[in-house]
This record gives C-alpha cells, sequence and structure tokens, in this order.
C-alpha cells in the first residue's frame, strides 16, 4: 500500500527560514490592505457575492500559470480529494466568507487586529502536531498577544465586541485551521496546482449561496470603484497573497509564520493613516512597539 507523504516541519536552512519569513510578511502586507478593500465593498456588494467573484477572478489570474501542473496532476488531486476540500472549505470558503459579513458592522481596524489573534491558535496546533516552539518564539508570540490585546482594547484588556468582531474572531479560528492543515498538504502535489484547484473549488463552494445572495438580495452596480476592488482582493488578495503564504508555511511552519502574521495590525494601521487619515496616538505606537519586538523575537531561529 502506498504512503502518503506530507511535508513535516523540518528546521529549514537560514537561507530558506529568511526567504520564509519574507514570503509571511509580503502575504501579511497584501492581507492587510483586503481589509481596506473588504470594509469598502461592505455597502455595496453582499458578502457571499464579493467573496464567490473573488475566488472567480483568482482561478481566473492564477490558471495561465497553474493549469498545466493542476491537468498533469488530476489524478493526484482525485486522491486527495477529501484534503483539498477541507482546505478549501476552512481557508478559503469559509474564512473569507466570515471576514466580508464582517466587514458589515466592524471597521477595518478592528478586523486586522482581531485576525492578529490566529498566529495563538496555529501554535496550539503546531504543538499539538509534534512541533517544538522553543523558549524565544513563544515569548515572542506571547509578547506580541499582549500588543494585539491592547491595541483592540485601547489600552485596556477590557472589550466591547460588536457583531462584526465576533465574525472576525470565527474568521481567525478558521485561517488558523487552513494554515494547520497546509503542513500536512501531501509533497506530491504541487504549489500551483493546489492553488488552483482550491480557488475552483473555493468558487464552487459558494456557488449555491451566491445564487440564493442574487435572488433575495439582488446584484451588486460595477463601478469602477467596486471592480477595483475586486481585482485587488481577488488578484493580490488571493492568488498572490495565498501562493506566498502557502509557500512560507511550507518553509518556516505555520507557527513561525504565525508570529511574522502579527505584523497585521502595524499594517492596517498605517494604511488606514495613508489611506483614511485615521490618527495613530502614543498609545497604539507602544501597542505596535510590542507587537514588532515580538515579531523580531519568535521569527529569529
Amino acid at each position: 500500500m502506498d504512503r502518503v507523504r506530507t511535508a513535516q516541519p523540518v528546521q529549514p536552512k537560514k537561507g530558506a527560514a529568511g526567504l520564509g519569513v519574507l514570503l509571511a510578511l509580503v502575504a501579511t502586507v497584501v492581507w492587510s490592505g483586503s481589509f481596506v478593500a473588504t470594509r469598502g465593498m461592505a455597502e455595496s456588494v453582499p458578502p457571499v457575492q464579493a467573496v464567490f467573484w473573488r475566488w472567480v477572478i483568482a482561478a481566473v489570474a492564477v490558471t495561465p500559470f497553474a493549469a498545466r501542473q493542476a491537468w498533469r496532476q488530476r489524478a493526484l488531486i482525485r486522491r486527495h480529494f477529501g484534503y483539498v476540500a477541507l482546505a478549501t472549505l476552512f481557508g478559503v470558503a469559509l474564512y473569507n466568507t466570515l471576514v466580508h459579513q464582517a466587514g458589515l458592522t466592524t471597521s477595518a481596524s478592528n478586523m486586522g487586529m482581531i485576525m492578529a489573534a490566529s498566529p495563538v491558535v496555529m501554535a496550539l496546533y503546531a504543538r499539538v502536531g509534534g512541533e517544538r516552539l522553543g523558549a524565544r518564539r513563544v515569548s515572542g508570540l506571547l509578547l506580541a498577544a499582549l500588543g494585539v490585546l491592547l491595541l483592540v482594547g485601547d489600552g485596556s484588556l477590557a472589550f466591547d465586541f460588536t457583531a462584526g468582531d465576533l465574525w472576525m474572531f470565527g474568521a481567525a479560528l478558521s485561517f488558523a485551521t487552513y494554515s494547520a492543515l497546509l503542513r500536512r498538504k501531501p509533497a506530491e502535489l504541487g504549489g500551483l496546482a493546489f492553488l488552483l484547484t482550491t480557488f475552483v473549488f473555493g468558487a464552487l463552494m459558494l456557488a449555491p449561496a451566491y445564487a440564493v445572495s442574487v435572488t433575495v438580495q439582488g446584484g451588486f452596480a460595477l463601478t469602477p470603484a467596486t471592480g477595483g476592488m475586486l481585482l485587488y482582493v481577488g488578484v493580490m488578495s488571493s492568488a498572490v497573497a495565498f501562493f506566498a503564504w502557502n509557500k512560507a508555511v511550507s518553509v518556516i511552519g505555520a507557527a513561525r509564520a504565525g508570529v511574522v502574521y502579527y505584523l497585521q495590525p502595524v499594517c492596517v494601521a498605517g494604511l488606514g493613516l495613508l489611506l483614511l487619515g485615521e490618527r495613530t496616538g502614543p498609545a497604539e505606537l507602544l501597542c505596535m512597539a510590542l507587537i514588532l519586538g515580538g515579531v523580531a523575537l519568535g521569527a529569529r531561529r
């Protein structure tokens, strides 16, 4: 009987580890912009419709690069259909639908800050899977977590969550589960083939809900603004960022990539300042310093 080889949590070489951290950073920065775009579409595009077209656009964007590999590995994809479908459910269909649903009732900044809770779950998954985190990485994770908690609570640990905030906690759990599943990806399955397959499967999973949404809520007007935001979340936040994140996790593991992901609140705050004119006070700067320090500590070998 053939055994399925999966990506194991091996220690990356120094150069590879640096590349993995860089790729995780690219994904984090791009995804930070997607929260601004998601919030911008909240009033004009129903969540399910936005997510459906996001994955259609993403599939079209990666097809020229991934179609040949996906066709060659079609038998392998069928053999691991259950795994691919599960990864698609958590990382494509469920996660992004929850994010867009959250955008109806919470701010882009809150979305980015709450998503930064997902590295805690990633680290727990890694530990359950037998990966040794080490005192340095745990210390960095806890330091960054403290910065995120204080940032969400406006300098205190007292929280007043909206419905959108709760949707985002669900999204954070879903994304962490997806990241943990990436470490179990069959080694024979190419990254581009996997990416294209999950995008196509994700659109198919959402198709029934999309049809219901169009019937009940009606469609949306395609304007230059909504078209531009859909292109951003479809091409950059889906095709580019997911490729970078998947590769980063395969190189340095979900737990270490999750530490880099803590930079997301800092990136969202910076984008908020540049694009929305949101001011950042001394308390927020202190929290961001804690996050940056934790990332630097936890990402080191």
